[in-house]
């Protein structure tokens, strides 16, 4: 086997000791370890791949344990969540809410911290896959092996159509294609690291275009398909073969390519064979959206005691997403809404709708899934503000087996990444895109048979069909970190402010098309040592709408 260098990425953040602006000064020295060091173990292929999940279970990757908003991929499904129409969070004057830049759009420059936590993320998680796929030599190893070049290749494949997605530049009504230097950006994504590229060719490699991430994508995918039946998975925090079917159909759901996204979605249904949740499931008070043996669940993440995101008690994925934990972040005062006109536009009858707190008056009122209401209610210990829950609150992720107070015992839950219902959007969508007539009908037969039997699309037009399954996905998926790429590629306004709006005023927002904000842009790091990034950046899009303010 040739000798393979494989480039390490080391930022040293120096911040400064009060963070309200968001600036940082970076140094990017660079390393490199060679493939004898990678395959120093008999066992590297599966400790190398194992840290890929261990990977998205991190905390404070920027070294700075003050940073509240930094524990791994959690952390960045509640970035995408925030900078939706579909999450609002309720006024926090307790200032607990370390999510705000995002929401407020911002300190998004590249000169920033708030890019920069989303950066480092993501290279750092394509490294641990670079890292597997550079351990194993599929001519000369054992089968499990191969599984893990599999898992590999996967896990590197969605880093990268995660990135693609958020970094892809895409026509916005606030910011230019053009950018500072004169450069149109649209359509360039991230720049590939593979497992073989050296130092040399890392410092001049440019953002790749569409349709040369989407051949890289595919690529991975193709060759994880053939590996990754070589092996069994030990558990659901690493992929099979229907997650990969999954990942295509993403992928193609990208690019818009209809037709092949619809035909992955259905092999990786048929592949998976889990059933979508029952309303059981769903509202279970011990186990709702917390559990990883869940049938729904693809693929998804475990969080245990060990974990120092658990350890940290508060900087982890159950903190944010759990209302209902009481000592956590959610609870003490940002709690997680969801959008008044989203939740009023789904139908009573729909029983996703209890994992909201019902509006006074509402028919719902009293039938949501509480834990423990009352326990919710007592104001928190020691503190001046009680914790009661507001109108629109999100009570779906619930605290491992429904323990609201102790707060390792409550976060040593798991959260989804992938669940089958998300093949099911992906297929009556992708049909709805060429033929209306059989997008509505297999949107309609997913609402009957899974979430209520009275359900009708009463859309007929193309455009009419897919919003209605835009609609029922955003309700689907609330708070799981996917419907921002959906707003992205459907060129979807985020409509903040209205009659009624339960969004903060300054949060209040209307765009006319894809917010600016959901091109992210590319920190300054990486172009310090990138030179061909550099002058290839997306327009910073911090402050560029201003809110209309309005009460509620």
């Amino acid at each position: 086997m040739k000798k393979i260098y494989i480039p390490l990425l080391a930022v040293a953040v120096a911040l400064p000791s009060m963070t309200l602006t968001g600036c940082i000064e970076e140094t990017f020295p660079t390393s490199s370890v060679t493939q004898d060091q990678v395959v120093d173990s008999p066992n590297a292929a599966a400790s190398f791949a194992l840290g890929m999940p261990a990977f998205m279970n991190s905390v404070f990757v920027l070294g700075d344990n003050r940073l509240h908003y930094d524990f791994g991929y959690p952390a960045m499904m509640h970035i995408r969540d925030v900078m939706t129409g579909d999450m609002p969070i309720a006024a926090s004057a307790s200032g607990y809410d370390w999510f705000t830049s995002w929401e407020l759009n911002e300190y998004q420059a590249e000169s920033n911290i708030y890019p920069q936590v989303i950066w480092n993320y993501y290279t750092q998680q394509v490294q641990t896959a670079n890292l597997t796929i550079a351990a194993v030599d599929p001519e000369t190893t054992v089968p499990q092996n191969k599984y893990y070049l599999g898992a590999g290749l996967a896990f590197r494949a969605m880093a990268y159509l995660d990135m693609a997605r958020m970094f892809e530049y895409l026509p916005t009504d606030g910011t230019s294609a053009v950018n500072q230097y004169g450069n149109d950006v649209t359509n360039l994504t991230v720049p590939i690291v593979t497992e073989t590229m050296g130092e040399a060719e890392a410092r001049q490699n440019p953002r790749a275009t569409r349709e040369q991430m989407i051949e890289f994508i595919i690529s991975d995918l193709d060759k994880a398909e053939t590996y990754i039946v070589e092996g069994s998975r030990p558990s659901k925090t690493m992929p099979d073969l229907a997650c990969v079917y999954g990942l295509k159909a993403r992928a193609y759901m990208w690019v818009e390519n209809y037709p092949k996204a619809k035909e992955y979605a259905e092999k990786a249904i048929a592949a998976h064979k889990g059933t979508p949740t029952t309303e059981a499931q769903w509202l279970s008070t011990t186990n709702g959206f917390n559990d990883l043996d869940t049938p729904s669940w693809m693929w998804g993440m475990k969080f245990v005691k060990e974990d120092n995101c658990v350890r940290t008690s508060i900087v982890n994925w159950t903190s944010w997403a759990s209302n209902e934990l009481k000592p956590g972040y959610s609870a003490a005062e940002p709690h997680l809404m969801i959008d008044a006109a989203l939740y009023n536009s789904i139908d009573n009858r729909d029983f996703r709708k209890l994992t909201f707190v019902a509006p006074e008056g509402s028919p719902l009122e009293g039938k949501e899934n509480f834990i423990n209401r009352s326990v919710l209610e007592t104001p928190q210990d020691s503190k001046d503000y009680p914790v009661i829950l507001e109108p629109y609150a999100s009570l779906k992720f619930k605290p491992a087996k429904g323990e609201m107070l102790l707060t390792q015992e409550g976060c040593s839950s798991a959260a989804p990444m992938m669940r089958v219902e998300e093949m099911y959007f992906i297929k009556a969508e992708a049909a709805a895109q060429t033929s209306p007539a059989e997008g509505k009908a297999a949107i309609e037969d997913f609402m009957r048979q899974y979430r209520f039997a009275e359900y009708a699309c009463s859309a007929t037009t193309k455009d009419g069909v897919v919003d209605e399954i835009f609609r029922q996905k955003r309700m689907e998926f609330y708070g799981e970190g996917i419907i921002l790429f959906d707003y992205k590629r459907l060129n979807k306004p985020v409509v903040r402010h209205y009659d009624g709006s339960n969004w903060v005023e300054d949060k209040q927002f209307n765009t006319t098309t894809r917010p600016a904000w959901m091109n992210y842009v590319i920190v300054q790091t990486e172009g310090n040592n990138n030179s061909a990034v550099k002058s290839f950046n997306n327009p910073n899009p911090s402050g560029c709408y201003t809110s209309l303010g309005t009460s509620k």
